[in-house]
């Protein structure tokens, strides 16, 4: 096996499978149940690669969603972020938006087993990633698929006296096959909204968000959340079928993601929220203190 080839994983006791692309910037293409598809394809892997259109579950890496503008500083160090070069991406506004990492082939597969796997990024190897995010660490995905659960635990390890600032995500798309979009039924655990302006950067204005459970319907959703609990869950349902998506550890803030054009909705574990690279309020790994963060799917 080459890392360039998909790694399906098998849960022992069910018929849940789960497949990554270590080539492919180790995003997760497919989570089927019993060869149903839960994960949005959208444009497929092909497209992510090609022109990073997100699908399935992407990694968001060194920072998830959007920046507020071009450029960071961390402690004395200030980095200029050009869209279009050394990885980085912008959306319809000419914002930074989700890492450097998207499609990157520099993985290499550690560890694999019938329903485990595990793969590492050597950023600290790479000028390129370094010029726009220039703290050498090494990067692990440890993922595990047993008793109907999707685990992905990511591991960040200092490799130089520079500390790590700790600012990814994930975006898992998902989808809950046979029911209209607009009869999926969504829980939300306790947390604070982050308000947005028109062009999806925080505005530093806050809001409490109770727990809520409500039906889908035609709500579109791109709202930023943070003061998560470890453990919290979120979840969609609908037809007899649910995914919950639980944000075991490292992840306290949120994405929640509806467009209304597609039938997807993705709860995307944060491990700082929105812009925080530019605004602080991030944690960090430093040399012999690596940064675990660790979220998981389960499909009841």
């Amino acid at each position: 096996m080459t890392d360039l080839e998909p790694c399906v994983l098998v849960d022992p006791s069910s018929s849940l499978t789960a497949t990554f692309v270590p080539g492919a910037g180790m995003i997760g293409t497919s989570l089927c149940d019993d060869g149903v598809e839960l994960l949005g394809q959208r444009r497929g892997v092909a497209a992510y690669v090609a022109e990073q259109k997100t699908m399935g579950i992407p990694l968001l890496y060194p920072w998830a969603n959007r920046l507020s503008g071009n450029g960071y500083q961390v402690d004395a160090t200030e980095v200029t972020l050009t869209p279009g070069i050394g990885g980085v991406h912008a959306d319809e506004y000419g914002a930074p938006i989700h890492g450097t990492l998207a499609g990157d082939t520099g993985w290499q597969v550690r560890t694999r087993s019938e329903s485990a796997l595990t793969a590492e990024l050597d950023f600290g190897a790479r000028p390129d990633l370094l010029a726009t995010f220039p703290f050498p660490h090494l990067l692990e995905l440890a993922i595990t698929l047993a008793d109907r659960t999707l685990t992905v635990r990511t591991t960040v390890t200092a490799t130089s006296e520079s500390a790590v600032p700790l600012c990814f995500g994930f975006h898992p798309y998902l989808h809950v096959p046979d029911v209209p979009r607009a009869q999926w039924l969504i829980e939300t655990p306790t947390m604070r909204s982050r308000i947005v302006d028109a062009h999806n950067i925080p505005t530093g204005a806050l809001a409490p968000h109770p727990a809520s459970a409500e039906l889908l319907g035609d709500t579109v959703f791109d709202h930023g959340f943070d003061e998560l609990a470890p453990g919290a869950v979120f979840a969609v349902s609908g037809g007899g079928r649910r995914i919950e998506v639980r944000f075991d550890r490292g992840y306290p803030a949120a994405q929640i993601y509806a467009p209304a054009t597609e039938s997807v909705v993705c709860f995307e574990p944060m491990a700082a929220p929105t812009d925080a690279l530019r605004r602080g309020g991030y944690a960090v790994a430093r040399l012999g203190q690596p940064g675990v963060a660790q979220f998981s799917l389960q499909v009841a």
